[in-house]
């Protein structure tokens, strides 16, 4: 639990001057934060041409700001105790500008994914500094509006990377991608600092825990590599792979040991006794899980089935993010008048649908159709990640909320991280059985056959036997992502169950000192 935090008398909300121009420099950093998770995806190839570095060297790019990050999110309720949460955002959002600026800058891959690894790491305290940030600075009545922003951003920012990074790329040149970080850091981490000034924070100087740093960075690093590599590396079947498990299996088991008897960790695991965060932490990896399938699979199978560039495939892909935004004001405004666990059940049920709707697609497909399941999807995702943040936030004693949204966003990053490898792999493994099934009743002695395969190559048999072979390779594939899909829309449903043990009231914790900023 940390430190014993003595309990202040009540005292006036600390207010910014100007409260809508901090509310504009936390989001725009957040924004950039989790825009950059996703902003270089599409531009590997054009990265790796450029400098010289093979496909598989180009992942690293991706991989080290991924390692790093997830090892740096636990970590903010220690820094924000160490260091306060106003100093914390405008260090690491400045740090995160030069992080991004040296990336632009990199000659070599090797420097590139140094850079990366920086920035992935400053980025770790931002999301959830902020999310700590804009709920102290609210009124109660408002602090669902600010939380709605903050869940906008998480859902869009991931959307628009891919799309950007790709119009970035294309119009101008890879290096702009990071480059446009620089102003957009500098401003933000300028207005929140200045507005924040004068802001009580409650500094301590907690211990270094290094048993439970050193097995974090151990056991989280050599999970996300894992995670990361494990397609690519054939699973278990390569001896890196083992490796990597086993040292992560030994690393955060002793971490978890360590940390739940260490009077005072450097993660405070021991925030998962209060009910409504465990249970809302549960459903947001589990539901967040799923979305991050559905957000990986649609562009993959646009591109690998119907043919689609991935600009295209992203525009189809983009309306799921119409109605967060559309929303997010009155979600935020008028959520706190239903009961949360309700919304949330309307949210996942709506995601469930468009799932089991997705599971009936086949190659005929067509651009409007699919465009139009995202933006259905987008009112589920619109009214979920407020409730759930709201719930898993809700029973938190003030000085814990930083630590707590910072372990929530580690728990739900690594659940990214779990669904990317696991969806990916499911449906490379079924697509390979739905093959052989295709293929075993085919016989090619039979006259029929030889005729469809000769009039398939225009009298070429060995070139009709090609055509014959991408068509059914279509077939499987197609198969395969609508049981993915299916499997989506009841795990959808299963949250449901998990959002049900939070109980009311669901309003945060913040007030009188933690309002005042007091931490």
């Amino acid at each position: 639990m940390g430190l014993p935090v003595t309990p202040e008398p009540p005292r006036q909300a600390f207010r910014p001057p100007n409260l809508a121009l901090t509310t504009v420099g936390l989001a725009l950093a957040s924004f950039m934060q989790v825009l950059d998770t996703t902003i270089a995806n599409v531009s590997l190839p054009t990265i790796s041409g450029n400098l010289g570095a093979s496909a598989n060297q180009a992942t690293w790019v991706i991989t080290s700001f991924a390692v790093s990050n997830a090892i740096a999110l636990p970590l903010t309720g220690f820094l924000t105790r160490r260091f306060g949460e106003r100093k914390l955002f405008t260090w690491a959002t400045l740090a995160f500008v030069i992080a991004s600026l040296l990336c632009g800058l990199a000659n070599s891959m090797g420097l590139l994914v140094a850079a990366r690894a920086l920035q992935g790491f400053v980025a770790g305290p931002m999301y959830p500094v902020t999310q700590a940030l804009l709920i102290s600075i609210y009124p109660p009545h408002k602090r669902g509006q600010a939380i709605a922003l903050l869940a906008m951003v998480t859902v869009v920012a991931p959307i628009a990377g891919p799309i950007l990074g790709g119009w970035i790329t294309d119009n101008y040149s890879w290096e702009w991608i990071f480059f446009i970080n620089v102003p957009i850091g500098i401003f933000s981490s300028i207005v929140v600092g200045r507005q924040l000034k004068g802001r009580p924070e409650k500094l301590e100087k907690p211990k270094m825990d290094y048993i439970g740093l050193a097995t974090l960075v151990l056991g989280v690093g050599a999970l996300q590599i894992m995670l990361d590599l494990g397609n690519d590396e054939d699973w278990f079947n390569s001896a890196k792979i083992v490796w990597l498990t086993v040292i992560a299996v030994i690393a955060l088991a002793v971490f978890v040991i360590w940390e739940l008897t260490e009077k005072d960790p450097i993660v405070n695991l021991r925030l998962f006794r209060h009910r409504n965060f465990a249970s809302g932490t549960l459903a947001m990896v589990m539901a967040y899980s799923a979305f991050f399938s559905v957000g990986l699979l649609v562009p993959l199978w646009l591109q690998r089935n119907l043919g689609y560039t991935p600009i295209w495939a992203g525009y189809a892909s983009a309306p799921i993010g119409i109605l967060p935004v559309l929303l997010t004001p009155f979600v935020g405004k008028y959520a706190s008048k239903f009961d949360l666990r309700m919304l949330a059940t309307f949210a996942f049920i709506v995601m469930a649908s468009t799932s089991f709707y997705r599971s009936g697609f086949n190659l005929d497909v067509d651009f409007a159709r699919v465009a139009e399941v995202q933006l259905w999807q987008g009112l589920g995702v619109a009214l979920f990640f407020m409730p759930v943040l709201t719930i898993l936030l809700s029973d938190l004693e003030p000085h814990e909320i930083a630590a707590g949204s910072g372990l929530a966003t580690f728990v739900r990053t690594l659940g990214g991280s779990f669904a990317a490898s696991l969806t990916t792999w499911a449906w490379n493994q079924r697509s390979t059985i739905h093959h052989a099934r295709l293929t075993e009743s085919i016989d090619a002695y039979d006259p029929g056959m030889q005729q469809t395969v000769a009039a398939l190559g225009q009298g070429d048999v060995q070139r009709g036997a090609v055509v014959m072979n991408q068509m059914i390779s279509q077939q499987a594939v197609q198969i395969g992502f609508n049981e993915i899909f299916h499997l989506l829309g009841i795990l959808f449903l299963v949250v449901i169950v998990f959002v049900w043990f939070a109980k009311p009231p669901f309003s945060a914790k913040v007030g009188g000192g933690a309002a005042a900023g007091g931490h």
